[in-house]
């Protein structure tokens, strides 16, 4: 039976992906970790035993909290995480009900190491376009909430990557970059798993506009134009990938509930 303080698997599906979207924590023991190293989307690794220590950084927020099965782990932490000063709720049947159900998983073994502060830290080349905003978007919304981006000219990428330890992407001849058609938004898309079906049709906009096919999608002429206008919005990179973030957002709502809603003008004359 679910308890006060507890949300559904398909709930937290549905807020996956969203400004909106809950703090998401996982707290499994080591042995349950190791049989299943994988991570709800979006969620960070915390140990539970030292909870006390960490729960103040999180006052203010919305956190779920994910163990094993729903149970003490979760209920213990988020109640640590309530005295602390935020709204702490527990996964309903935690990561066993999330897995049964198929939703989708992060294999930790792709995701890049976090850096001191706890965040990833990705390097790619300066004056964006698409792939450049729509893999940080992703990131963000599925991956790490708090990544962090460098945007350097194309010739250093690998360097600074190597020398700030850095995950290059979007540059020939790194892991994370364009396959065949497919562009670094895809790949990203696939090598973490993210089965969320319309994550796959974004990325088909994605790919069209990033490879000059606009007959994938009839939204990629519309993605390129918007995203060829934003970069000359703005010289800052980083402020051109905060303002990009809105345009990806409101594209990943729109291919999630609204690709069969239509829009007309009518006329609405005076009443008789």
């Amino acid at each position: 039976m679910a308890t006060y303080n507890a949300i559904s698997p398909e709930k937290l599906a549905r807020l996956i992906g969203t400004p909106k979207a809950p703090v998401i924590i996982d707290v499994r023991d080591r042995d349950d970790f190791a049989e299943s190293p994988f991570l709800l989307p979006a969620s960070l690794k915390k140990a539970h035993d030292d909870v006390a220590d960490w729960a103040p950084s999180f006052k203010g927020r919305w956190v779920v909290v994910v163990c094993q099965k729903g149970r003490k782990l979760s209920e213990g932490v988020a109640a640590f995480l309530r005295i602390a000063g935020a709204e702490a709720e527990v996964l309903e049947g935690g990561f066993e009900s999330w897995r049964e159900l198929g939703l989708p998983l992060l294999p930790l073994e792709k995701i890049p190491e976090r850096k001191t502060n706890g965040a990833t830290l990705w390097v790619t080349r300066a004056r964006p376009k698409i792939d450049r905003i729509a893999c940080p978007w992703l990131i963000r919304r599925f991956v790490d909430p708090d990544a962090a981006f460098l945007f350097v000219s194309a010739a250093e990428v690998e360097a600074v990557a190597e020398r700030f330890g850095a995950t290059p992407f979007d540059v020939e001849g790194v892991f994370w970059s364009h396959r065949g058609e497919l562009c670094s938004f895809d790949i990203m898309v696939e090598e973490f798993g993210l089965v969320f079906p319309a994550l796959a049709h974004l990325a088909r906009i994605v790919r069209g506009a990033d490879t000059d096919r606009p007959d994938l999608e009839p939204q990629a002429a519309g993605l390129l134009a918007i995203s060829l206008g934003l970069s000359r919005m703005y010289s800052d990179d980083l402020e051109q990938l905060e303002q990009g973030m809105l345009i990806y957002d409101a594209l990943y709502r729109w291919a999630r509930d609204a690709t069969d809603e239509k829009h007309d003008w009518v006329v609405h004359g005076p009443r008789k």
